[in-house]
């Protein structure tokens, strides 16, 4: 008797969660697709993202990234040497 009950449990509860989630999932669609769009927006509306600052003719602008730590991987990759194969 425990193992039946305890199937119809399953059975009534895997439908229960599959109704919930055909009335939920338009919800929660909308919703992530809401906040993508404004993190989107937000990233146009950053002041970093804005168009660099004018220049006249013949000077140059560089940008300045902040200085970045060499990886491990970066230290242990040898140089490349070019090879021909031999048939």
């Amino acid at each position: 008797m425990g193992i039946l009950r305890t199937i119809i449990y399953i059975i009534i509860f895997y439908y229960i969660f599959k109704l919930i989630m055909r009335l939920l999932a338009p919800i929660m669609a909308r919703k992530m697709m809401e906040k993508a769009s404004k993190n989107f927006e937000n990233q146009f509306n950053n002041p970093y993202y804005k168009e660099r600052p004018k220049t006249k003719e013949g000077e140059t602008y560089i940008e300045k990234k902040p200085d970045e730590k060499p990886s491990k991987s970066d230290k242990d990759t040898g140089e490349f040497i070019d090879y021909e194969e031999i048939d």
